[in-house]
């Protein structure tokens, strides 16, 4: 396996958004290769640094990257989805810092032998805990054509989502799908001639679908974002960098309604609802990848950053 090195996107917009204090507390919720940790930590004199990755892969890069800041690190084996527990066992009652870079890491998506390409011949896997029960072999094989299409069509933004769901299930009829570039063989043989022609890549929204339900990446974004914000102490910020749609729409629906505070219909006169704003939005609009970064990592190019403060 090649060496667990992944660029960070928008690391200078994600220091200045999380407005690091020396003395703070810190939670790098996708470590990943500690790009953005190691610069958080660089940062802090009293303060502490938590780092959570469920890879064991990614963690065991980090912690080599983090040595020279060990004594204010600690690094946890997790989800992120579970911030508050792992915060509860290290005794943090709050955080001045919370990053989530909800992006795959480029040596998970780079390493054959994870099953997350559709460029490299390997078994279906894509978990990115590989302790996890869950991987691709079994959505694509037992999963019923309904909950294949819905997939495809919900987390993958597939047009073609009927054909390929169909074409997966009469296959597996046959024998089951074991590796990628089978799946990748039946991805291109359900789809037209225009659709080959185009310059993505044709198996490249199926693979990020089944990614997405393998991993539960939406419902593990909808619990983070419900759990961060009052983890935080007053002043402290939460950053979000996404790189998919449904992502964003869940991070800025939760920004915007613990910004709004009142819940009440428009047409009340009054609040009888009671609910206060928790956060201020340090950006109405999401913060993106300017042209140097884009030219050095084109991966930046669907990077969105939302940042907000708590009250």
């Amino acid at each position: 396996m090649s060496e667990f090195y992944h660029v960070s996107v928008l690391l200078q917009e994600c220091l200045a958004g999380l407005n690091i204090k020396p003395n703070g507390i810190y939670v790098d919720g996708t470590l990943g290769g500690a790009g953005h940790s190691s610069q958080i930590a660089a940062r802090l004199t009293t303060g502490r640094l938590i780092g959570i990755d469920r890879d064991t892969v990614a963690l065991a890069a980090a912690w080599k990257r983090l040595e020279p800041y060990q004594s204010k690190v600690t690094l946890v084996h997790s989800n992120f989805s579970e911030i508050k527990d792992v915060l509860r066992r290290e005794n943090i009652s709050g955080a001045d810092g919370i990053l989530l870079d909800l992006g795959v890491s480029s040596p998970q998506l780079d390493d054959g032998n994870r099953g997350f390409s559709y460029m490299a011949d390997a078994p279906l896997d894509m978990r990115m805990n590989v302790q996890d029960a869950l991987n691709a072999e079994i959505v694509v094989n037992t999963w019923s054509y309904e909950e294949l299409r819905r997939i495809l069509y919900d987390y993958g933004e597939e047009r073609y989502a009927p054909q390929i769901a169909s074409a997966i299930c009469r296959r597996r009829e046959e024998k089951a799908i074991k590796t990628t570039l089978e799946l990748v063989d039946i991805i291109r043989g359900a789809m037209p001639p225009v659709a080959l022609r185009e310059k993505q890549h044709p198996a490249k929204r199926s693979f990020q679908a089944i990614r997405i339900a393998v991993n539960d990446e939406l419902g593990a974004v909808e619990k983070v974002m419900k759990d961060a914000i009052p983890l935080l102490n007053p002043g402290g910020r939460l950053a979000v960098i996404t790189f998919h749609s449904l992502e964003d729409r869940i991070v800025k629906t939760a920004m915007a309604a613990a910004a709004k505070g009142c819940t009440c219909p428009p047409e009340f006169p009054v609040c009888v609802c009671g609910k206060k704003p928790q956060v201020k939005l340090i950006s109405r609009k999401p913060i993106v990848a300017g042209e140097k970064e884009l030219e050095e990592n084109p991966r930046s190019r669907s990077a969105k950053l939302r940042v907000c403060e708590k009250l």
